[in-house]
């Protein structure tokens, strides 16, 4: 077990919230501390009394506070090796107390950049001192228990409720690991900070982790490395699981290029229904319409508060996870019938601007496709232009296919998904698939826009599309032989807009 008594202890924080139950569980214990400025005033006002670190080395904070703790007499104490001969003859020699726990948190780094802090008062927050502490503590686990942030007071009250101020190896070390994710992440925040564009090295670190029932599949290991409860608050349903999260990601996703009132219906990270609509409850009602079948067991979001009437109508779906910004309570009051749905609040829709993923031997990063066509973006490249309510739609259609997987054809008609081609590996069978859809589910294709996330390369699609009854065309142009789908498009009498933007998605 190789248990370790706490004896003396070396604090120095920059947040204290939490710290006094920590303090005064430790001195109940027989522990004594160590301080330096805010955290030794804190200390004492609990009337606890605390040793300056000023006292112990015989040095003052000097350079404006940059340099307080790096001094032989405390990284001695705590880099002490406590069953090494030469170690504690020199600790002895010297006249150094051995420090047994180290507790410790970081200048906030990150939250001054995001803050849009001058560089200068940025770089004084690159903190020195405490990762250096933070550091020496975990490298020397054997004999010192780290606690680097306040996500392990937690861990250390429990420990000492059952122990009291005793140790053993294994705790020691699971806190050595936190510290050595704390001193990391804060590393990669300063390296991406200076690094800046250039992209050097990739670097990406998270300190909140959950492992999840399993990954894609159940002989898969699944974890989600992210704050997940600071975008959403979960009302209620079992626990989240990879695919879910796939799902809510590409949902929320959707539903941020939106501002009308709008419902989308989401099945393997694809809308299968989505409409826009001045009533939530119409919105739903056309929504699920748009492919009643595969909706089943699909993810919802809307980016309006539900009230109770379009609640009664989405209760008699069976789905896994809803998302809105809010719920009515007799709206909640039934979509709660049900104990395993995963019903969610978006808080905070805000994301990443970069994307990432794994393979082969590395990573792939990329910024995200954050573009959003207005009417300004749309070319008009054949003689016939589009109504105004057939630019409406096509700026609909555009955002649906751009979070489409490729290759993609969206076919819509008056703010309302009718049908869609997915994944396909061709772009004719995008739109028959399409095609057929929305002749199996009832829907009238004439006067309908289509959207296609790339280029027609020939002008295949657009004359199926004519006979289909499809009146306007958006897509990003760019192929050398858009004069042959132009030209198909003005022989039957369609209308067509290029963007200059392709939205691939694989």
């Amino acid at each position: 077990m190789n248990k370790r008594q706490i004896k003396k202890a070396l604090v120095s924080v920059y947040h204290k919230d939490k710290l006094d139950i920590i303090i005064k569980k430790l001195y109940e214990e027989g522990v004594e501390f160590i301080s330096t400025g805010g955290t030794q005033s804190f200390i004492e006002s609990l009337q606890i009394p605390c040793q300056a670190v000023e006292d112990l080395t015989g040095y003052p904070s000097i350079l404006g506070g940059r340099v307080k703790t790096l001094h032989p007499k405390i990284f001695g104490g705590i880099l002490s090796r406590r069953d090494f001969e030469s170690d504690q003859e020199h600790m002895a020699s010297f006249e150094i107390p051995e420090i047994d726990l180290v507790i410790v948190d970081l200048y906030p780094f990150e939250a001054t950049v995001a803050a849009g802090a001058e560089e200068a008062d940025i770089i004084e927050k690159i903190d020195i001192g405490g990762i250096s502490l933070i550091r020496a503590a975990a490298k020397n686990y054997k004999d010192v228990v780290i606690i680097a942030s306040q996500h392990q007071y937690e861990p250390l009250l429990n420990v000492l409720s059952e122990s009291g101020a005793e140790t053993t190896l294994d705790e020691r070390r699971w806190f050595a690991t936190q510290a050595f994710g704390v001193s990391s992440a804060y590393d990669a925040a300063i390296f991406n900070y200076f690094d800046k564009e250039d992209e050097s090295s990739f670097r990406y670190a998270e300190n909140e982790s959950k492992i999840l029932r399993y990954g894609e599949n159940p002989h898969q290991k699944g974890i989600f490395f992210g704050k997940f409860d600071d975008m959403f608050e979960q009302l209620q349903g079992k626990e989240i699981s990879y695919n879910n999260l796939l799902d809510i990601d590409a949902a929320v996703n959707l539903i941020n290029d939106f501002e009308d009132i709008t419902f989308a219906i989401l099945k393997h990270n694809n809308a299968c229904g989505i409409a826009s609509r001045p009533v939530l409850t119409d919105a739903w009602k056309d929504a699920l319409a748009g492919d009643p079948i595969s909706a089943f067991g699909g993810v919802l979001v809307t980016n309006a508060v539900i009230d109770k009437a379009t609640a009664d109508e989405i209760n008699k779906l069976f789905f896994e996870v809803i998302i809105a910004p809010d719920y009515d309570l007799d709206a909640l009051e039934v979509l709660t019938q049900k104990k395993n749905r995963i019903i969610l609040i978006l808080k905070d829709s805000r994301m990443r601007k970069r994307q990432f993923r794994s393979l082969l031997n590395g990573v792939l990063m990329q910024d995200k496709d954050l573009k959003i066509e207005t009417e300004e973006n749309l070319n008009l490249v054949t003689v016939k232009a589009p109504t105004d309510q057939e630019v409406e739609d096509l700026l609909f259609a555009n955002k649906i296919v751009k979070h489409t997987k490729s290759n993609a054809i969206v076919l819509a008609k008056d703010k309302q998904l009718l049908a869609s081609g997915v994944g396909q590996t061709s772009r004719v069978d995008a739109l028959e698939h399409a095609i057929a859809k929305a002749a199996q589910f009832g829907f009238d294709l004439n006067g309908s826009v289509m959207a296609s996330d790339a280029f027609f390369p020939f002008p295949d699609c657009v004359g199926i599309a004519a006979k289909a009854g499809v009146t306007a065309v958006i897509q990003p142009g760019g192929s050398i032989k858009d004069q042959d789908s132009i030209d198909s498009c003005n022989n039957d009498g369609l209308a067509m807009v290029t963007t200059g933007f392709r939205h691939f998605k694989h």
